[in-house]
C-alpha cells in the first residue's frame, strides 16, 4: 500500500518533515513553502547613522541627484542589476493556461535561475489581466524599476506582439524567454552536433514540429545562423505560402523557411531531413523517423514525453537532444537566459538584439567545444563555465551593434 500524502492545505508548520501514522508530506509541496525566495538588504541599518544615510535625510540628496541627471539611477539603485518575471499565467511550462496566482511558483523559481546561475536580482510579476495592450502598459509603468524584463509563460500568438509592443514603447531589453532562450540553446546544440560530424550548418535541412513562441523564433535563429533550410510544421503540416488558414505570424514564418517548397504533412516533411526539433507535443511515428538522412540529429524536446522516445531516436540519429535531465544533453534555457540577461545589463544594453542572441550560442557551444561527443553537445546547467561565457559575449556584441550605453 502506497503512504497517505498530506494535504498541503492542511498540514501545519513543520509537518514538511512529519512522516507521523504513515503519511508523508510531497517533498515539491515541502520546498516550496513560504515560497522559494526572499528580499534582503545589502547595507547595515545598525544605528541612526546608518538609518540617516539609507533612509531620510540622507537618501534626498541622492533622490536629487538622479532627478538632475536621469542616468544616475543605474549607479544608485538596484536598477541595473534587476529584472523583472512578468507571465499572466496563459502558457505555463507544460501546465497551460493556470491563471496568474498557481503561474507564482514558477516565476519564483524562474527568479531564483537567474540569482543561482547568472548573478542577476529578478522579481516575480504575474499579472491579472489578458489583452496585449493591457499588458504593455501595464509592463510599460513598472519599467522605471527594472534593468529588463523577462516575459514568461504567456501563449502565441499574443506573446508575438506583447514583446514587439513593448520594446517599442521603453528602452530597457524585453525578452521572450520562451522564445529566445529556447533558440539559442537549440542553435548551440545543433552547431555542436554539426561540428561533431563534420558537417556545416549550410548542409543541413531541419524539420521543426511546433509553430508556437519555440518553434518560430528557433526557426528564425537557425535561419538568421545559416542553416541550409528548415520547413516548420504545426497541426495542419507544414506550413507554407501556399495555405490559406495561415496566421500573420505565421505567414511571415512562411516567408523566410521552406526553401524546398514542401508541402503537406510532418511525416512528408522529415523524409530526408537531417535534423528534428520538437517544441509541440505529440508522437511522432517510428515509421517516419526511420525516413530521415543518415546520421540524423533529433532533438525531441517537449516535458515529460519527447516526441520521439530517446531509445526510438538512437536507431535513426548520431546525436540525440531531450528538453529531460535524466537523458544527456539537455536543451535548457537556464544555459542561456541569466547569462544574456547579465550581459545585456552589464553594458545597459537598451534591446537584446539577434546578433546579441547570435553570439550567446555561439559562447555557448564553444564551452564545451573541446568535449565534444555524442552525449556532450551542450554544456550541463551546472558548469560554472557558461554563464561568464555568455555574459562577455553579449556584452562584446551589444558594443558591436549599438546598443550599449555603457
Amino acid at each position: 500500500m502506497s503512504a497517505e500524502i498530506v494535504n498541503p492545505l492542511s498540514a501545519t508548520d513543520g509537518a514538511a518533515e512529519s512522516t507521523e501514522a504513515g503519511g508523508l508530506i510531497d517533498p515539491a509541496f515541502a520546498l516550496h513553502r513560504g515560497g522559494k525566495m526572499a528580499i534582503e538588504a545589502t547595507v547595515p541599518v545598525r544605528d541612526k547613522d546608518d538609518l540617516s544615510l539609507a533612509y531620510t535625510p540622507g537618501v534626498a540628496k541622492v533622490c536629487e541627484a538622479i532627478a538632475e541627471q536621469p542616468d544616475l539611477v543605474h549607479d544608485y539603485t538596484w536598477k541595473s542589476q534587476v529584472v523583472a518575471v512578468v507571465t499572466d499565467g496563459s502558457a505555463v511550462l507544460g501546465l497551460g493556461d493556470i491563471g496568474p496566482e498557481a503561474s507564482l511558483p514558477v516565476m519564483e523559481g524562474k527568479a531564483i535561475l537567474f540569482k543561482q546561475f547568472g548573478g542577476v536580482d529578478a522579481v516575480p510579476i504575474a499579472l491579472d489581466c489578458r489583452e496585449v495592450d493591457e499588458i504593455v502598459e501595464t509592463v510599460a509603468r513598472l519599467a522605471p524599476s527594472f534593468g529588463g524584463v523577462n516575459l514568461e509563460d504567456i501563449s502565441a500568438p499574443r506573446c508575438f506582439e506583447i514583446e514587439r509592443k513593448l520594446q517599442e514603447r521603453v528602452d530597457i531589453p524585453i525578452f521572450h524567454d520562451d522564445q529566445h532562450g529556447t533558440a539559442v540553446v537549440t542553435l548551440a546544440a545543433l552547431r555542436n552536433a554539426a561540428r561533431l560530424t563534420g558537417r556545416a550548418l549550410g548542409e543541413l535541412r531541419a524539420v521543426i514540429s511546433g509553430a508556437g513562441a519555440a518553434g518560430v523564433a528557433i526557426a528564425k535563429i537557425l535561419v538568421e545562423a545559416g542553416l541550409g533550410d528548415v520547413a516548420v510544421c504545426d497541426r495542419k503540416g507544414i506550413v507554407s505560402s501556399d495555405r490559406e488558414d495561415l496566421t500573420d505570424v505565421k505567414r511571415e514564418l512562411a516567408g523566410f523557411t521552406n526553401k524546398a517548397g514542401l508541402s503537406g504533412s510532418l511525416e512528408t516533411a522529415l523524409n530526408g531531413a537531417d535534423v528534428f526539433i520538437g517544441v509541440s507535443g505529440g508522437t511522432v511515428p517510428e515509421s517516419a523517423v526511420a525516413t530521415m538522412a543518415e546520421g540524423a540529429f533529433i532533438f525531441a524536446m517537449a516535458n515529460p514525453t519527447p516526441e520521439i522516445h530517446p531509445d526510438v531516436a538512437h536507431k535513426y540519429a548520431a546525436v540525440v537532444a531531450t528538453g529531460r535531465s535524466d537523458f544527456p544533453n539537455q536543451i535548457n534555457n537556464v544555459l542561456a537566459f541569466p547569462g544574456i540577461f547579465a550581459g545585456a545589463l552589464q553594458v545597459r544594453a537598451s534591446r537584446i538584439t539577434e546578433g546579441m542572441k547570435l553570439a550567446a550560442a555561439e559562447a555557448l557551444a564553444a564551452v564545451v567545444a573541446d568535449e565534444l561527443s555524442a552525449d556532450k553537445v551542450i554544456p550541463s546547467p551546472f558548469d560554472e563555465r557558461v554563464a561568464p561565457a555568455v555574459t562577455a559575449a553579449v556584452a562584446a556584441a551589444a558594443r558591436a551593434e549599438g546598443v550599449a550605453r555603457r
